[in-house]
């Protein structure tokens, strides 16, 4: 595999393993509401990884991700919408998507 895929991959893992560290063991999704600074920092690294998924996919667009064109729509959203942020939702790509890219993320850096 290209290094710099690798690279974007690895940036990608970081991200979420800073989320994680971020919420802690018991995340409470009203504490994150709460928190400017937490929101503010989960959306950077969403960022990030929807950054690192679009020049993955200019890389090798061959990459089987499962949401990889919403990991990158979801960016752009952040990004350029920043005052229609939703809350609940960032709280659900967090809980439901974040593992399952973790899982496919460490699948392709076991290559």
């Amino acid at each position: 595999m290209n290094r710099e895929l690798k690279k974007y991959l690895f940036d990608i893992r970081t991200s979420i393993d800073s989320i994680d560290e971020y919420l802690g063991e018991n995340r409470n999704f009203f504490k994150f509401e709460e928190s400017k600074i937490l929101r503010r920092a989960v959306e950077r690294e969403l960022e990030i990884i929807g950054e690192a998924m679009n020049m993955i996919l200019k890389i090798d667009s061959t990459l089987n991700f499962e949401n990889a064109r919403q990991i990158v729509d979801t960016r752009n959203f952040v990004i350029h919408n920043y005052d229609r942020v939703d809350n609940v939702i960032i709280w659900g790509i967090i809980s439901k998507h974040l593992p399952k890219l973790r899982i496919e993320v460490e699948q392709y850096l076991m290559l």
